[in-house]
């Protein structure tokens, strides 16, 4: 992890290893290492190290070109994917965290990466024959099966975390007993048994509805050659100039760099994929300066959290969950891209009043004008955001494919990175962003095996329309009570799972019983994506407010609700577009109805904020803050009257508070 340090006429410079007290970089890594799994990897030093980089480049170079040229049956493409993934998984991630040691790997990890690695490699090489026999599949087929699960489950539990596992094993154990046949007349248990088993490895690992289903095919596809053009375009310097963009646009006003943080980490966070990544990347900056400016540190840590956080519902790249979403629901890539681009607004716009608000209460000012970054500067930087510019042109277009267009910006990325003089491109830096491609490529890849093996025993027992059916009898067909089930099994089980794999399973199992309860199928997937990723900030495994606590020196909880009191229109927005579509452009003819919305959202959005700040003019005593919340919630709702009603309410109380303050001043002159 590299500190952004920049010219003082590009970028204030903060000393953040001197307020810190030591080496800034091992900090940042001891702090990725312990809230981030990705990033608990083992050590390589020397020649192992170069070996390794050679090994993660070549395989990013692999899927750039597979992904452009390759007409192979997915079942080969795939498996054999998934096979280089456990290669990679298994030098890459250790069996315990902490107990790591320099160029070492155990020898049952040797053994676990070639048994797993061999058992998708034999698929991918056995491909068409294997499909010949269909259901009649050989004994050998079922251990090779077996033993390929197995192994991609333990890469799971390093990587990514047991939650998913959990999820994974309760299925598993259903699946097994909704296939087996309970009449042991006619077979013995040991038959019945082998029968089940032959079935459900067949359905799980040798066809694509499985562990080859649709998120490994769509991480193969799109995923990876967008996490190779984030390491691409982070290399490129693109990061400290959002920052500096950040800081000439709002880093003078009161509390100046809570606003460039929030602005700031919203850019960057699109492109990482990341929650924990993006705070630990732009809070090594942002952090110490709002310290510095007078923020609490626990406030500070939790506006990175949160804006960080936020990054991945920020069009276009949207941590490349887009590409999911677009799969799950069948529309192109820029119309998904479009519809978050209002509820994004609004997130990040109660951030922003927020940090506002608490400047205002202490008393703030913001970065001297002599220290910040001139126009001139800036515009020399421009060209840096070509390859975004560049990718979502091509993709909204339609000229070329979405492989095609992110192989275009990453080469567009690398002649960039050639002009910035001041962090030039190297050969050494192109090489570490294959490298972090591949890492990151790794994880995804899992997860979404893992989410594929989910849906799959959902649609081996048909449990979808049983819970679908459960749900809706549970809830009275009332859509409030779906909503508020599918909200806590989001958050609940996106404490341990990235936000793609999270994505995947609840579009798999949530995201159908909303649409059965009456929602609009892309309010519903939004609706799940979005309560995914709050996850990241939600005590009591809030792990990017606990990564933003850790360099801010700040206590871990109290972080957390912070950052989940920040984010609060996270929890609201998604309530907005499930019950008026509107809001994600969806059924509307006019553009009134989006202003309409649109408007009256951000107005709500501020009277919570100021209701949950508890000041705004002045002190707001705890009854006008109940009711200037409720007002706000009445903005929110959709509905013109309710819209009045709330515009009333917070129009009558910011009156009595002005006059009120004014009252006061005048008596204390």
């Amino acid at each position: 992890m590299k500190l952004f340090k920049k010219k003082v006429d590009e970028v204030p410079v903060v000393d953040t290893a001197a307020e810190t007290g030591g080496d800034m970089t091992a900090e940042l890594d001891a702090v990725m290492r312990k809230y981030d799994r990705e990033s608990a990897t083992r050590i390589w030093e020397g020649v192992p190290k170069i070996v390794m980089r050679v090994l993660m480049a070549a395989f990013s170079i692999y899927c750039i070109g597979m992904t452009l040229f390759s007409v192979e049956l997915p079942e080969t493409k795939l498996a054999r994917f998934l096979g280089f993934i456990i290669i990679l998984g298994y030098l890459t991630y250790p069996a315990k965290k902490g107990s790591v040691r320099v160029n070492y790997v155990p020898w049952y990890d040797i053994v676990l990466m070639v048994l797993g690695a061999g058992c998708f490699l034999y698929f991918a090489f056995n491909a068409m024959s294997i499909i010949k026999l269909a259901t009649m599949i050989e004994v050998h087929h079922v251990v090779i099966g077996v033993v390929g699960l197995l192994v991609l489950a333990e890469l799971c539990r390093r990587c990514v975390g047991l939650p998913i596992l959990c999820v994974l094993g309760v299925l598993l154990v259903y699946t097994f007993y909704n296939q087996m046949s309970w009449n042991f007349g006619f077979l013995s248990l040991g038959e019945n048994i082998y029968q089940s088993l032959h079935t459900i490895i067949y359905k799980l690992f040798y066809t694509t509805s499985g562990v080859i289903g649709t998120p490994v095919n769509v991480c193969y596809t799109y995923i990876v050659l967008f996490i190779i053009f984030g390491a691409f375009l982070e290399r490129t310097g693109i990061a400290n100039f959002f920052i500096a963009v950040a800081n000439k646009v709002a880093g003078w006003s009161s509390g100046g760099p809570a606003k460039v943080a929030v602005i700031s980490s919203a850019l960057c966070g699109m492109v990482s994929g990341s929650s924990v990544g993006n705070t630990v990347t732009t809070g090594s900056v942002t952090i110490p300066m709002m310290k510095k400016t007078g923020y609490k540190p626990e406030f500070a840590g939790a506006v990175e959290a949160a804006a960080s956080t936020g990054g991945q519902i920020m069009p276009p790249i949207m941590g490349a969950a887009a590409f999911l979403m677009a799969e799950y629901m069948d529309l192109p890539y820029m119309q998904v891209a479009v519809k978050a681009i209002l509820p994004a607004v609004l997130y990040f716009a109660g951030i922003f009043i927020a940090v506002h608000l608490e400047a205002k209460k202490l008393g703030l000012k913001g970065i001297s004008k002599d220290e910040l970054p001139k126009w001139g500067g800036l515009v020399k930087k421009v060209y840096l955001i070509i390859p975004l510019v560049l990718l979502v042109w091509m993709v909204s277009t339609g000229m070329r494919t979405m492989q095609f267009s992110a192989a275009i910006a990453i080469a567009a990325a690398v002649v960039v990175g050639f002009l910035n003089g001041d962090e030039r491109l190297t050969f050494g830096k192109i090489v570490e962003a294959l490298e972090a491609g591949a890492k990151g490529a790794i994880t995804v890849a899992v997860a979404c095996g893992m989410a594929g093996l989910i849906a799959g025993c959902i649609t081996v027992t048909g449990l979808a329309s049983t819970l679908i059916n459960a749900i809706v009898t549970l809830s009275g067909n009332t859509i409030l009570i779906g909503l508020v089930l599918t909200m806590l099994c989001c958050i609940v089980l996106g404490m341990g799972v990235p936000t793609t794999a999270n994505y995947c399973i609840m579009a798999s199992t949530c995201a159908p019983i909303l649409i059965q309860l009456g929602l609009a199928p892309v309010a519903a997937h939004f609706f799940v994506f979005y309560f995914g990723i709050v996850a990241d900030i939600t005590p009591p495994v809030a792990l990017a407010a606990y990564a933003g606590s850790a360099i801010a020196k700040a206590n871990p909880m109290k972080t957390g609700f912070n950052a989940t009191k920040l984010a609060i229109a996270a929890f609201i927005v998604p309530y907005i577009f499930a019950y008026s579509p509107a809001m994600l452009f969806e059924g509307v003819t006019g553009i009134w109805p989006v202003l309409q919305i649109g408007l009256s959202s951000v107005l709500g959005i501020f009277g919570i904020a100021a209701a949950l700040n508890g000041h705004l003019i002045r002190h707001i005593p705890v009854v006008f803050r109940v009711v200037l919340a409720v007002g706000g919630l009445c903005m929110m709702i959709p509905g013109a009257l309710t819209d009045v009603i709330g515009l009333a309410v917070v129009a009558l109380i910011i009156t009595y508070q002005y006059f009120k303050a004014k009252a006061e001043a005048k008596s204390a002159d």
